[in-house]
Protein backbone atom coordinates (compact mmCIF):
# COMPACT_ATOMS: atom_id res chain seq x y z
CA UNK A 1 0.00 0.00 0.00
CA UNK A 2 1.33 3.70 -0.91
CA UNK A 3 2.04 6.30 1.10
CA UNK A 4 -1.39 8.23 -0.48
CA UNK A 5 -3.24 5.08 0.06
CA UNK A 6 -2.45 5.26 3.87
CA UNK A 7 -2.54 8.81 4.11
CA UNK A 8 -6.22 8.54 2.33
CA UNK A 9 -7.85 6.04 5.17
CA UNK A 10 -8.97 7.38 8.15
CA UNK A 11 -6.74 8.23 11.17
CA UNK A 12 -7.35 6.13 14.08
CA UNK A 13 -4.78 8.58 16.05
CA UNK A 14 -5.02 12.32 16.19
CA UNK A 15 -1.48 12.98 15.75
CA UNK A 16 -1.94 11.13 12.54
CA UNK A 17 -4.46 14.01 11.40
CA UNK A 18 -3.05 17.45 9.81
CA UNK A 19 -4.97 20.32 12.30
CA UNK A 20 -6.63 21.98 9.01
CA UNK A 21 -8.87 18.80 8.70
CA UNK A 22 -9.84 18.28 12.19
CA UNK A 23 -13.32 18.93 12.35
CA UNK A 24 -15.19 19.25 15.98
CA UNK A 25 -17.34 16.53 14.87
CA UNK A 26 -13.72 14.23 14.20
CA UNK A 27 -12.67 15.27 17.60
CA UNK A 28 -15.71 14.56 19.70
CA UNK A 29 -15.71 10.94 17.86
CA UNK A 30 -11.73 10.30 18.31
CA UNK A 31 -12.68 11.23 22.05
CA UNK A 32 -15.83 9.26 22.29
CA UNK A 33 -13.50 6.12 21.11
CA UNK A 34 -10.90 7.01 23.35
CA UNK A 35 -8.44 8.07 20.04
CA UNK A 36 -7.30 10.75 22.39
CA UNK A 37 -6.86 11.89 26.00
CA UNK A 38 -5.99 15.15 27.97
CA UNK A 39 -5.34 15.49 31.59
CA UNK A 40 -7.40 18.13 33.41
CA UNK A 41 -5.25 20.97 33.92
CA UNK A 42 -4.36 20.93 29.75
CA UNK A 43 -8.21 20.59 29.30
CA UNK A 44 -9.13 23.54 31.33
CA UNK A 45 -6.96 25.60 30.01
CA UNK A 46 -7.94 24.55 26.37
CA UNK A 47 -11.43 24.83 27.23
CA UNK A 48 -11.31 28.47 28.92
CA UNK A 49 -9.13 29.29 25.70
CA UNK A 50 -11.94 28.76 23.74
CA UNK A 51 -14.46 29.77 25.68
CA UNK A 52 -12.88 33.61 26.03
CA UNK A 53 -12.60 33.15 22.27
CA UNK A 54 -16.19 32.53 22.18
CA UNK A 55 -17.20 35.21 24.61
CA UNK A 56 -15.71 37.45 22.76
CA UNK A 57 -16.80 36.95 19.83
CA UNK A 58 -20.50 37.50 20.94
CA UNK A 59 -19.26 40.49 23.01
CA UNK A 60 -17.84 41.84 19.59
CA UNK A 61 -20.25 40.15 16.89
CA UNK A 62 -22.47 43.61 16.08
CA UNK A 63 -19.19 45.05 15.34
CA UNK A 64 -17.40 42.60 13.20
CA UNK A 65 -21.17 42.26 11.54
CA UNK A 66 -20.17 45.86 9.65
CA UNK A 67 -17.23 44.01 7.82
CA UNK A 68 -20.10 43.36 5.60
CA UNK A 69 -20.65 46.95 4.40
CA UNK A 70 -18.79 48.36 1.98
CA UNK A 71 -15.97 51.52 4.07
CA UNK A 72 -16.65 54.84 2.61
CA UNK A 73 -14.15 55.30 0.05
CA UNK A 74 -14.09 58.13 -2.53
CA UNK A 75 -17.00 58.59 -4.90
CA UNK A 76 -14.26 57.47 -8.08
CA UNK A 77 -14.52 54.09 -9.67
CA UNK A 78 -11.26 52.36 -7.96
CA UNK A 79 -12.88 54.00 -4.64
CA UNK A 80 -16.27 51.74 -5.23
CA UNK A 81 -14.57 49.33 -6.37
CA UNK A 82 -12.36 49.25 -3.81
CA UNK A 83 -15.36 49.45 -1.58
CA UNK A 84 -17.38 46.87 -2.84
CA UNK A 85 -14.58 44.14 -3.19
CA UNK A 86 -13.62 45.06 0.83
CA UNK A 87 -17.23 44.01 1.64
CA UNK A 88 -17.79 41.23 -0.33
CA UNK A 89 -14.56 39.56 0.59
CA UNK A 90 -15.42 39.95 4.00
CA UNK A 91 -18.21 37.73 3.77
CA UNK A 92 -16.99 34.76 0.76
CA UNK A 93 -15.84 31.56 1.37
CA UNK A 94 -12.42 32.46 2.68
CA UNK A 95 -13.04 36.11 4.35
CA UNK A 96 -13.16 36.40 7.78
CA UNK A 97 -16.85 36.84 8.54
CA UNK A 98 -16.88 33.54 7.19
CA UNK A 99 -13.94 31.88 9.30
CA UNK A 100 -15.35 33.62 12.48
CA UNK A 101 -18.81 32.22 12.15
CA UNK A 102 -17.23 28.76 11.21
CA UNK A 103 -15.23 28.69 14.41
CA UNK A 104 -17.99 30.40 16.50
CA UNK A 105 -20.37 27.33 15.40
CA UNK A 106 -17.53 25.01 15.67
CA UNK A 107 -15.64 25.80 18.96
CA UNK A 108 -18.80 23.90 21.32
CA UNK A 109 -17.94 21.45 19.43
CA UNK A 110 -14.49 21.23 20.75
CA UNK A 111 -15.46 21.97 24.02
CA UNK A 112 -17.82 18.78 24.12
CA UNK A 113 -14.29 16.57 22.89
CA UNK A 114 -12.13 18.27 24.94
CA UNK A 115 -14.00 17.02 28.38
CA UNK A 116 -14.57 13.61 26.74
CA UNK A 117 -10.89 13.49 26.83
CA UNK A 118 -10.08 14.75 30.21
CA UNK A 119 -12.72 11.39 30.92
CA UNK A 120 -10.47 9.57 28.78
CA UNK A 121 -7.60 10.54 30.61
CA UNK A 122 -9.18 9.75 33.81
CA UNK A 123 -9.71 6.27 33.22
CA UNK A 124 -6.44 5.64 31.29
CA UNK A 125 -4.89 7.30 34.91
CA UNK A 126 -7.45 4.43 36.72
CA UNK A 127 -6.51 1.71 34.70
CA UNK A 128 -2.88 2.36 35.00
CA UNK A 129 -3.03 2.83 39.13
CA UNK A 130 -4.90 -0.65 38.44
CA UNK A 131 -2.19 -2.16 36.90
CA UNK A 132 0.69 -0.81 39.04
CA UNK A 133 -1.20 -2.16 41.98
CA UNK A 134 -1.58 -5.13 40.96
CA UNK A 135 1.82 -5.83 39.85
CA UNK A 136 2.98 -4.38 43.35
CA UNK A 137 0.79 -6.83 45.23
CA UNK A 138 2.02 -9.43 42.72
CA UNK A 139 5.93 -8.80 43.48
CA UNK A 140 5.23 -9.02 47.07
CA UNK A 141 3.32 -12.21 47.09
Amino acid sequence: MGDETAQAQAPARMDAVPAKMLEGTQMKALARTGGFAIDDHTGDQLIAALEGVLESLSARWTALQRLRDAPALSSTATGQWVAGHMAATAGDEQGLLTQLEAARAEFPTYIEAIKLAKQNYKTREEGTHTTITRLRRADHS
